[in-house]
């Protein structure tokens, strides 16, 4: 059968879609490298000291091949920003579940304390998990009245308030039970962060001077022994 020059424009068209897919792959590769390049240099240089040029140097990329992917500096900061952020909260959302998800078997005060410090300890774990993204947000305490605007709201959006919230629900969920009196759930889990891991990573400067095992512990139990001083079934405000 003679081949139709129908036959021809449909081969025609399906290469030319597969030629479009092969650039979107390519593409969509590019920016994974770029954007793990960045990552590497805001960790290592902060955000204000990193340039385009040498995100493209890192990443063995042309500059323009930089700025047809992320535009600018600004887009590629909010965008590193926003995926290690949505890691880090998946992963504490995860943490938040396992430690409180099933509180069936806690039976006394003295339970809950004992899971609650476990929590607390699992809350630090992202720290050396990410310890990229950790150390962006060292240098972006130190930067924040240059950033791009909105991007401290959108990161804030994006990974800590993601994980406050899950916290949240969990402890709902254990004033639900009975064991806690909560009135203000997201309260209670700002309060949560606040006094149990924060010290930690306030003293610990995000995780860049880790902390000895005795003095973690100390400063995660103080935290849930206030914390449940507010919140425990018998206290009233």
């Amino acid at each position: 059968m003679p081949t139709t020059h129908a036959h021809h424009a449909h081969q025609a068209h399906r290469a030319d879609r597969a030629d479009r897919a092969g650039v979107r792959a390519a593409s969509a590769e590019e920016r994974r490298v770029i954007a793990r390049a960045a990552r590497t240099l805001f960790a290592r240089r902060g955000w204000t000291r990193t340039t385009v040029e040498a995100v493209a140097a890192e990443a063995g990329v042309p500059v323009d091949s930089v700025e047809r992917c992320f535009q600018d500096k600004e887009q590629l900061l909010l965008a590193v920003l926003m995926e290690s952020s949505a890691f880090v909260a998946a992963a504490l959302t995860a943490i938040a579940e396992e430690h409180l998800g099933d509180v069936g078997d806690l039976t006394d005060t003295a339970d809950l304390e004992s899971e609650l410090i476990a929590l607390g300890h699992a809350w630090l774990t992202p720290l050396t998990a990410f310890r990229e993204h950790f150390a962006i947000v060292r240098h972006l305490s130190a930067e924040i009245t240059s950033l791009p605007a909105q991007a401290a709201e959108k990161w804030q959006s994006a990974g800590p308030r993601q994980a406050r919230g899950a916290l949240a629900r969990r402890l709902r969920h254990v004033a639900d039970q009975g064991l806690l009196g909560i009135p203000d759930a997201d309260q209670a889990a700002d309060r949560f962060i606040l006094l149990v891991p924060s010290g930690v990573v306030q003293r610990s400067f995000h995780g860049a001077v880790p902390l000895g095992p005795e003095e973690t512990h100390a400063l995660i139990a103080d935290g849930v022994a206030d914390f449940i001083r507010l919140y425990g079934r018998h206290t009233s405000r």
